[in-house]
């Protein structure tokens, strides 16, 4: 390819990103076989090649977290409709964000049964958004059998809960009895993108799922560096502290709807849900 041919491809890439052009085609012609279009898992090829290639991106990190970056994240089209699957570190460096790349995640609000959501501060060894107060837990469904909801939302959002209760188990050692599926209540959702420094970043559709438990919280230190139950009065003087950052899609979601959905959390929730539209933030 000429350089004016590759000038042209980029800067073509970049206004379709910053269009909303997110389709199958585009995504596939700018990543190739970066994404996987079975969307379940990826080839054996891909593991291979994978393990082989030499990672500058990642050294210096938390080998742990280092590992996770592997996992298989479901790429999107801007309507939530899975082209196939990439790995976490694809999916999350910013020059692919800045292209349009876009993957499925989910947000688990956990509240006790006096209406205390619990927060956790995420580990410093995470390589995104370290150090940063957020909800229960955010991560990813992945693109493997039971949580790539292939089969339109409802099967999304079985998935997004099977992925939500492996997660919960992962990061805060909460037991599945203790989060059943069909306890996870869908709300929305919305789709953001959030620069977390330089290299890496955000872009999703975000599924939020809120749920009502008392479980046991023993925490996973590579994960999780504090937990914290909190009233509606209590997270809203957290965010007058200076000294205290929170993840964007977490402001995102408590400067929209939060505290909204939070007040009907014993009376009226019902009347929000069935939402299917996505909110564009």
């Amino acid at each position: 390819m000429s350089t004016t041919a590759t000038i042209t491809e980029t800067e073509s890439a970049a206004a379709a990103a910053a269009t909303g052009d997110i389709t199958a085609a585009n995504i596939l012609r700018q990543f190739g076989d970066e994404v996987n279009t079975a969307v379940i898992g990826v080839t054996p090829e891909g593991q291979e090649r994978a393990r082989a290639a030499p990672d500058a991106e990642l050294a210096g990190y938390d080998e742990e977290q280092i590992r996770l970056m592997d996992e298989v994240c479901i790429v999107l089209d801007k309507d939530d409709t899975p082209i196939g699957s990439a790995s976490k570190k694809t999916c999350h460096l910013m020059s692919n964000i800045d292209r349009g790349l876009l993957h499925r995640a989910f947000s688990v609000f956990l509240f006790d049964p006096s209406g205390r959501l619990l927060l956790q501060q995420r580990a410093s060894e995470k390589i995104t958004f370290p150090d940063m107060w957020t909800n229960t837990c955010c991560s990813h469904p992945l693109g493997v059998p039971g949580e790539a909801g292939v089969g339109g939302l409802e099967a999304s959002v079985q998935g997004v809960r099977r992925a939500a209760q492996r997660k919960l188990g992962h990061e805060l050692g909460i037991k599945p009895a203790d989060v059943p599926l069909d306890k996870f209540v869908f709300l929305t959702r919305i789709h953001y993108k959030a620069p977390s420094d330089g290299k890496w970043g955000e872009h999703e559709i975000d599924y939020i799922l809120f749920i009502r438990a008392d479980p046991t919280v023993e925490p996973n230190p590579n994960e999780v560096r504090d937990t914290r139950y909190v009233s509606a009065d209590e997270l809203r003087a957290m965010f007058e502290d200076d000294n205290l950052k929170f993840t964007p899609w977490f402001k995102l979601i408590c400067n929209s709807m939060l505290f909204e959905w939070w007040e009907n959390l014993d009376s009226g929730l019902e009347k929000y849900l069935g939402e299917t539209e996505i909110r564009r933030m």
